[in-house]
């Protein structure tokens, strides 16, 4: 007769093993790490993450959103590693339990958080640039990102702004300026994009998730992305003393070189 195998039906969350070496982890990237950039993981991709998981301790650190990340990595993620980070570790899961979840506005408060806003809407009011739309502050649980010309702006209009702001030093000067006033907050300033720029407590890259790695338990913390060049945001957690990092280009690199590190 034919032999038939049973296969788990996919909604199922599939229950954690303890792996052959529990005290190595490694930390992976999302976005251009385990999948294209902005794309969902590919079948043989997430397989491979579970073969993994079966030799290693594997953990994912995200910097969007759980929603965001599920629809990349599937839903349940949070099941299927032992580890799973979103918004840098500001949400952070362990063996499918919620840790902790961080704010901005739990961090700093809603006294300075409202300090921060009133004083970047008057800034922007006083400035003269060519086109205004709106949405100047948008507020995000891990950061506000700021935007002097607004970010409901047309696509042209992002792209004017864009070469009027580097000809002008908008958002640098703008930056300098809070830099000064906001001294006391211990905030770091990250202009990205086209039109904006983040602004977040000092720490709040993906190095914050390392916290719930504790060192008594690990060994060896790896840690593999793609953008680990300094000004991309793999770059601390890459580049940190208590990781091997490890750069790359694409998922299928990531499984050549998980393979030889962890698999032979």
């Amino acid at each position: 007769g034919t032999l038939t195998i049973p296969i788990a039906p996919p909604e199922q969350p599939t229950k954690m093993t303890t792996p052959e070496n529990p005290r190595i982890i490694a930390l992976f990237d999302v976005d251009g790490t385990l999948t294209i950039p902005r794309g969902e993981i590919t079948d043989s991709m997430m397989e491979f993450m579970q073969s993994l998981s079966k030799k290693i301790t594997v953990g994912i650190v995200g910097g969007s959103d759980l929603p965001k990340q599920e629809e990349q990595l599937g839903k349940g993620v949070v099941d299927k590693f032992p580890y799973n980070f979103s918004q840098n570790g500001l949400v952070a899961y362990k063996n499918g339990e919620l840790l902790e979840v961080q704010t901005i506005s739990k961090f700093l408060g809603e006294e300075n958080l409202k300090r921060i806003v009133n004083w970047a809407l008057r800034y922007i009011a006083d400035l003269d640039i060519p086109v205004k739309r709106g949405t100047f502050v948008e507020f995000r649980s891990g950061m506000l990102n700021i935007s002097p010309i607004g970010r409901n702006c047309s696509r042209p209009e992002r792209n004017d702004y864009e070469k009027f702001d580097l000809e002008n030093d908008v958002r640098k000067t703008m930056v300098a300026k809070m830099r000064e006033e906001f001294a006391d907050l211990g905030l770091t300033y990250s202009i990205g994009g086209q039109i904006s720029f983040d602004v977040f407590p000092a720490g709040w890259d993906k190095t914050y998730c390392l916290r719930f790695v504790k060192e008594e338990e690990f060994d060896e913390v790896h840690f593999f992305g793609d953008k680990t060049f300094e000004g991309g945001n793999d770059y601390e957690i890459y580049s940190s003393e208590r990781t091997v990092g490890h750069t790359v280009t694409s998922p299928e690199d990531t499984r050549e070189q998980c393979t030889k590190l962890f698999m032979s």
